[in-house]
C-alpha cells in the first residue's frame, strides 16, 4: 500500500467528532486524540471560555454564580410557599 493511501485509510478509520451542528447532523471531522470532540468543539487543549470574571464584561452581577444561586433559591422558596397556600385553600 502506498503511503498516501494508508494515510487516507487511517483518516478514514479515526473516531469522529460526537459534536452536532446547528442543523442536527453529525460533525465530520475527525475527533482529537484522547476527546470525544474535534478541535473546532472544545477536543483541543485549553479550549473553551475562561471561567468566572475572566470571562466577559460584567457591568452588573445579574449573572454572577452567586446571584443565579440566590434566584433559584428564591424561586424554590416561592415554589413551596404556592404550594402551601394551595393545599390551605384545599
Amino acid at each position: 500500500m502506498e503511503l498516501a493511501a494508508m494515510r487516507l485509510a487511517n483518516l478514514r478509520a479515526a473516531p469522529r467528532c460526537l459534536a452536532k451542528g446547528r442543523s442536527g447532523k453529525p460533525c465530520q471531522s475527525p475527533a482529537t486524540k484522547g476527546k470525544a470532540r474535534c478541535r473546532l468543539h472544545g477536543g483541543a487543549v485549553g479550549s473553551g471560555a475562561p471561567h468566572g470574571s475572566r470571562n466577559g464584561a460584567f457591568t452588573n452581577g445579574a449573572w454572577t454564580e452567586e446571584a443565579i444561586r440566590q434566584r433559584r433559591d428564591a424561586d424554590r422558596i416561592l415554589a413551596s410557599a404556592r404550594a402551601q397556600l394551595a393545599a390551605l385553600r384545599g
